[in-house]
């Protein structure tokens, strides 16, 4: 009597589970892929102003109209002007940073939301 053959490879349920996370991380890839590139966005825009010559003598008021303006060139939709908040702590300090909050729908009624805070100082 022969004993029972040991099996080799993977099996039918082995492959779909893989399939099925594969699947999976690559549909929240695709779905965190623009929201990730938009920060990236956000980020560059905010490290290039501070960086700017004479920015730290720039009211309040223009450094928002500064970077609504880059991200309306660069199409930024989610940051508002409500979630850019600048500080001046002491004369010789400017802090700005951005905060804001993407929801974006993973699959059905579930969605995912992800925080994002970014922040610079300024020395004029």
């Amino acid at each position: 009597m022969k004993g029972l053959h040991h099996q080799r490879g993977v099996t039918g349920i082995t492959i779909i589970l893989i399939v099925a996370l594969i699947a999976f991380f690559s549909l929240l890839a695709i779905r965190l892929f623009p929201v990730y590139l938009e920060h990236f966005k956000v980020s560059s825009h905010l490290e290039s102003l501070a960086a700017e010559e004479g920015v730290g003598k720039l009211s309040d008021k223009e450094i928002l109209k500064a970077l609504t303006k880059r991200f309306d060139i660069d199409d930024v939709e989610r940051v508002r002007p409500e979630d850019i908040f600048i500080e001046r702590p002491d004369r010789n300090t400017m802090i700005i940073a951005i905060e804001y909050e993407v929801r974006t729908p993973a699959f059905g009624n579930v969605d995912m939301v992800i925080n994002f805070i970014d922040e610079v100082e300024v020395n004029p």
